[in-house]
């Protein structure tokens, strides 16, 4: 009678065993990012792959520079008739609350060989945001394009040209090859500024067209004139998707020394813009 009441208190303490070896642990299964022990409504931990490096120009001896294109305010028809005839594989960074019912347009852009890339759903400055808002906007803007077009972009702008370690953790997490920022501004009467460097257009610049407010020109007479030059400089444009896969990642957060910025504070950069901004 004791032999058995002995091997049934043993069972019972083999089974608890194993029920108590069911529940969280918390242990390394939690730290990975699998949302065990995180609180409700959270959202997903970041992750720890290599960030998107950070581009101002490309380094590259081919005669190319890269005309790039924000918000989507301006929707000038004679844009799209320029794109087509000259095979200008241009970039649109799109917001989706600038763009608004102006998706079609960017469509037949698309259709003539223009890409969409990335400016966030509601163009806030990113730089000092907690992750999850951060992801919220560079996620969403994925979504969005993906909803629409069937594409993913690959490609980020952050506005305003700011963003922190936590803006690049964030767009890595949301599928972002390289965040792209820009050397040169067409402003909106047409003329180039420069942030750094020589003022002239070289090999690899990236050319930011922000959307200007009762801009001089019209977006199609100002790319004519920026055409104009880098005919005169022996510059053609190239397509960025083709030349961003070649950068090198940017470091870890907390070590990130942005480009162009000497006296940026490692892991912020606020790149210096037009008036209007991007």
């Amino acid at each position: 009678m004791r032999g058995l009441r002995a091997r049934l208190l043993a069972g019972a303490g083999a089974l608890l065993a194993v029920i108590a070896g069911c529940g969280p642990s918390g242990g390394p299964g939690d730290a990975a990012g699998d949302g065990a022990g995180r609180a409700p409504g959270s959202g997903p931990a970041p992750g720890t792959g290599p960030l998107p490096p950070v581009l101002d120009h490309v380094p590259t001896r081919d005669g190319v520079v890269f005309l790039t294109y924000d918000d989507g305010a301006e929707r000038d028809p004679r844009f799209i008739e320029l794109v087509r005839e000259r095979g200008l594989p241009v970039s649109m960074f799109l917001t989706d609350s600038v763009v608004g019912p102006g998706y079609a347009h960017f469509a037949r852009l698309r259709a003539v060989g223009a890409s969409l890339q990335n400016h966030t759903l509601d163009h806030p400055a990113l730089r000092g945001l907690p992750y999850a808002g951060q992801r919220a906007e560079i996620c969403g803007q994925q979504r969005k394009l993906a909803s629409r077009f069937g594409v993913r972009p690959r490609l980020f702008r952050p506005p305003y040209g700011t963003y922190d370690a936590t803006t690049l953790r964030a767009a890595a997490d949301c599928g972002i090859e390289a965040v792209i920022l820009w050397r040169v501004t067409l402003e909106p009467d047409g003329h180039l500024t420069y942030t750094h460097g020589p003022h002239h257009l070289n090999p690899g610049d990236i050319v930011s067209v922000p959307s200007g407010e009762s801009p001089t020109l019209s977006l199609a007479e100002r790319t004519e004139r920026l055409l104009e030059q880098l005919t005169e400089r022996r510059l053609r444009v190239g397509k960025l998707e083709d030349y961003t896969g070649r950068a090198t990642p940017s470091a870890v957060p907390g070590e990130h020394d942005p480009p162009s910025s000497p006296s940026a504070v490692p892991g912020e950069h606020r790149s210096p813009s037009s008036p209007s901004g991007v």
